[in-house]
């Protein structure tokens, strides 16, 4: 298996450079936030040093397994399905579907482990600064040292191995069932996980208004409904973005002509596709929205208490901006990746459309009305996500059912996510456009 991979990698090894660089992210995140694990664990570490470092290895680092599996999961898919053609003539030449699978898997392992080993030495960089501001705030001793343990290395190697191999033969399996005409019956167990990520989240949301308003756990319940709401409707993303086409596409064909056609036409056939791009863009808006918001609710609820903020509110808040940062840093690298890799395959279907009798300016104003949709959808369904957090943690913690902050943040939210989006496919359309027909 590995050799026949090997062997694939050194014949094109730029189609694997967008999995390599999710991987090593992914890595550096999970063995970043696991060495505060080692160094909890190391001789001569106080109690509440042990806890502050121990509840951040465990909040954080379930946010980036999470991420790291959607970020591997995206880009490998995108990765398999732009090699559709590939595994079609591989089937009609003789091989079998296991060969296939193994050499598809094979490839995504031995990424994943190089992804996994040359983190090693950034994650060992980073899980220290990360321990400095944490002494700076005063959570952790200054007298502990950062300890890059076997819990860091492990957890890191295994975790981006198990999602590298189990998102390649989940999409190699879907891309070899295709080649083959057997129709997919996935769309059933997607659409129950799908709703149970959303039956979950609403649950946990709902928990919010059996806790105390002045409970230190308070944020953790609305926190994670959030999280499980954006992941159901990151399941469910082919679906609505199909239904926005049909809001949008009477309007966007009379208004914009041909490109606002084209633009409806194509993510009306690649909804499926595409769905690997409102992953990211959903998670990235609902997590940062929700978390932002409700740090922001209890600061200034502590703020009206006249309290001061203890070691475990500057622990909480502290983790809450370290989990924001790894979300926009690690979303948008995401985002980036998929949509870099989908719009650079399409050199093919932009030649067809211009030798068809389109101009390379109804091309590429079709890519960036298909930029916008996606982003406006993406950001919708992702702020709804949020919101559903935001409502009920704000209603138990300051008796309001809105917070007083405005949409400054939100702002700000959406306006990263346009210019990944739509910044990275109107430049990549332009590049692949500058092709011959």
């Amino acid at each position: 298996m590995f050799s026949l991979a090997m062997r694939s990698i050194g014949k094109r090894p730029g189609r694997f450079v967008a999995t390599l660089l999710s991987s090593f992210l992914g890595a550096t995140v999970i063995m970043v936030f696991n060495s505060l694990h080692d160094t909890a664990g190391a001789s001569g570490v106080d109690d509440v040093s042990s806890t502050s470092l121990t509840t951040a290895a465990a909040v954080v680092g379930g946010y980036g397994t999470l991420l790291v599996f959607f970020a591997v999961a995206s880009t490998l898919t995108v990765n398999v399905r732009q090699r559709e053609d590939e595994i079609r003539l591989l089937r009609n030449t003789g091989a079998t579907p296991a060969q296939i699978k193994r050499m598809v898997v094979g490839e995504a392992a031995v990424i994943g482990l190089v992804g996994a080993l040359l983190a090693i030495g950034p994650s060992m960089l980073g899980g220290s600064a990360l321990l400095d501001v944490f002494q700076e705030n005063g959570e952790v001793a200054g007298s502990v040292d950062h300890v890059f343990g076997p819990i860091a290395l492990s957890s890191g190697v295994s975790v981006t191995l198990l999602a590298s191999i189990g998102a390649a033969f989940l999409a190699v399996r879907r891309a070899t069932r295709a080649a083959a005409g057997v129709v997919s019956g996935r769309g059933r167990a997607k659409a129950v996980f799908g709703g149970l990520a959303l039956v979950l989240g609403l649950g946990a949301v709902s928990a919010t208004f059996a806790m105390d308003a002045t409970e230190p756990a308070l944020m953790a319940a609305p926190a994670y409904g959030s999280i499980l709401v954006a992941v159901g409707f990151a399941v469910f993303s082919p679906r609505m973005l199909s239904g926005v086409l049909g809001v949008v596409e009477r309007p966007l064909s009379a208004v914009f002509g041909p490109s606002g056609y084209l633009a409806v036409h194509n993510m009306r056939q690649r909804a499926g596709q595409l769905s690997g791009v409102l992953m990211p863009l959903i998670l990235f808006t609902g997590l940062a929205t929700a978390t932002l918001y409700m740090q922001a609710v209890e600061n200034d609820a502590l703020k009206a208490s006249g309290l001061t903020k203890s070691v475990e509110d500057k622990n909480m808040e502290s983790l809450n901006l370290i989990v924001v940062g790894i979300i926009v840093a690690f979303s948008c690298v995401m985002l980036i990746n998929s949509l870099y890799a989908a719009t650079s395959y399409r050199g093919r279907e932009f030649g067809q459309q211009r030798l068809s009798g389109a101009t390379p300016g109804q091309v590429l104003g079709m890519v960036w009305f298909e930029s916008v949709l996606l982003t406006v959808t993406g950001v919708f369904f992702g702020t709804v996500a949020g919101v559903v957090g935001i409502v009920p943690f704000t209603a138990v913690r300051t008796d309001a059912v809105w917070p007083d902050q405005g949409l400054g943040t939100w702002g700000a939210i959406a306006g990263i996510a346009v210019v990944a989006t739509v910044g990275t496919m109107v430049l990549t359309g332009r590049r692949v456009l500058r092709e011959p027909a």
